[in-house]
């Protein structure tokens, strides 16, 4: 097992990671629909530079190029055979990057959600969702990552899923949901909830939290959430750049380089210790982030005003932790039971 990325978590203050996979992959030219991870074999000049895109901003880890690298979600493109060759090459690609550079950077293999739906509510068995986790896993680490990565996960069951398989990967890991149903995913898991799951796996991950989602106002007020639970674990803020909007039919994130500065220095003191950036955050995001955050003296935790005057409203009224979000969640939890 490596202890790299263990070791460069205790030696800085804040690790920088990197931003959009997709939204920089569109502007190299893939198509939508396509599979990006496809790429690895047939485009690796490009996948090296969109992890070159990332070092030369100034962050000190990336994410392979394989968040749809289950044999589900590369079945949609009749490439569930080529599991291990393209996660393989995606974190090949990686560490040919990282070890090149000037200053140590860690490779994460990325590591997205089946896309289906879990039992009890879904079809998708835990074994099943394991031996699918367990197979990309074992590819990521044959190519050299330095640490597994889950990220994008709405459901409980598929997050425990992903850790027993990294376990049996012998592999460190991270892992990030996305909350983006009004304070919470998709399948009602609230700040506090995937405080407490951490705590309770077998095999607890390195640093969790939070990525995508809606704005940047709401994963730091999400941020703020897991920072209350009193976890000394380190947290993860893998925000958007700002919303997005459909201008000429395509979709466009409306955060500025300025404002992911600005974003940056409030997930650091809201307590987040890997700050990165998700849907639309560009290079150029990713460098005003690190001249912040190196720039600017650490500040106290900011109110939830503060953020909202810093980064703009939130898109909810409430981050899904009071009681009448808790009751609407079991109802909601209720009419998926009766459904299945």
């Amino acid at each position: 097992m490596t202890k790299f990325f263990a070791e460069l978590l205790a030696q800085k203050d804040v690790l920088l990671a990197d931003g959009a996979t997709g939204t920089n992959l569109f502007n190299m030219g893939l198509q939508s629909g396509d599979a990006p991870e496809l790429w690895n074999t047939d485009e690796p000049k490009k996948i090296m530079a969109l992890y070159q895109g990332s070092v030369d901003a100034g962050s000190d880890l990336f994410l392979t190029n394989s968040f749809g690298g289950t044999a589900a979600r590369l079945k949609l493109h009749d490439a569930q055979g080529r599991v291990r060759e393209l996660n393989r090459a995606a974190a090949e690609l990686g560490r040919e990057v990282a070890d090149k550079a000037e200053r140590k950077i860690a490779v994460a293999g990325s590591v997205g959600p089946t896309g289906e739906i879990m039992q009890p509510i879904g079809e998708l068995t835990h074994a099943l969702a394991v031996e699918m986790f367990h197979e990309q896993a074992e590819a990521l680490k044959e190519g050299g990552v330095d640490v597994l990565w889950v990220e994008t996960i709405s459901a409980p069951e598929e997050f425990r899923a992903a850790a027993e398989a990294f376990a049996l990967a012998d592999m460190p890991w991270c892992g990030t949901m996305s909350f983006d149903t009004a304070g919470r995913t998709m399948m009602g898991v609230t700040s506090a909830d995937l405080a407490q799951l951490v705590e309770e796996l077998p095999n607890a991950p390195l640093a969790f939290g939070a990525n995508c989602g809606t704005g940047a106002s709401d994963i730091l007020r999400t941020v703020l959430g897991f920072a209350a639970q009193g976890s000394e674990r380190p947290i993860i803020s893998k925000g958007n750049a700002g919303i997005p909007k459909y201008v000429d039919g395509h979709i466009h994130y409306d955060g500025t380089p300025e404002l992911m500065g600005e974003y940056a220095v409030l997930a650091r003191e809201s307590g987040a210790k890997i700050i990165g950036g998700c849907c639309g955050t560009m290079p150029d995001h990713l460098r005003h982030m690190r001249e912040a955050l190196d720039s600017r003296p650490r500040g106290d935790r900011p109110s939830l005003e503060q953020i909202v005057e810093v980064l703009g409203p939130f898109t909810s009224a409430s981050d899904g932790t009071s009681d009448e979000d808790q009751a609407a969640s079991e109802r909601r939890s209720r009419r998926g039971r009766r459904r299945s």
